[in-house]
């Protein structure tokens, strides 16, 4: 395929349209379109508005523009101005700039669910584990032994009765 810049103008010259003409019709300054249809991209101050511009021209000829804008990354990543995305500020990039970057690449709308079902996984699995200890241990194991052992400070000696109870707190039997 043609340069972005042989695209734009090609299609301009076929369209028999001057550059003045484009630039009233797309309110795009004569010198910007001049500029992209030589394919000096150094002119810009940032890549965006390069991608507007192009895609501005693109809806105008009538150029399929995915096409177009596709060579035009190509084109940007091998300049030395737009190979990276230009800074906002100018500090060097840390550990959370390339974290932030990286998270916002994720399609949320695939990972959470996913991390749901591994929650869940997780959840079902240590549950299992665990009735299976629990079935596994002797219940009897903290009983001790069903004989009567007596004490031995006691030795020779009966059990006691309970203490006797009043009149009054004798259950009443049925006949008078």
């Amino acid at each position: 395929m043609a340069t972005v810049a042989e695209s734009l103008r090609n299609a301009r010259e076929t369209a028999k349209l001057s550059v003045k003409q484009v630039a009233d019709a797309t309110k795009i300054r004569t010198d910007h379109i001049r500029a992209l249809e030589a394919g000096t991209y150094d002119v810009f101050v940032a890549p965006v508005y390069i991608r507007g511009f192009v895609r501005t021209l693109c809806r105008l000829y009538r150029l399929p523009e995915a096409e177009v804008l596709a060579t035009l990354e190509s084109e940007l990543r091998q300049t030395e101005k737009f190979a990276e995305h230009p800074s906002l500020t100018r500090q060097p990039k840390g550990f959370l700039d390339g974290l932030t970057l990286l998270l916002s690449r994720v399609n949320w709308k695939i990972v959470i669910p996913a991390l749901g079902v591994v929650i869940l996984l997780l959840a079902a699995i240590g549950v299992e584990r665990f009735l299976r200890e629990r079935r596994a241990k002797d219940p009897l194991a903290g009983i001790g032994p069903g004989l009567y052992v007596p004490d031995a400070r006691r030795s020779g000696e009966t059990l006691s009765l309970p203490p006797p109870t009043s009149a009054t707190n004798q259950p009443r039997s049925g006949t008078r």
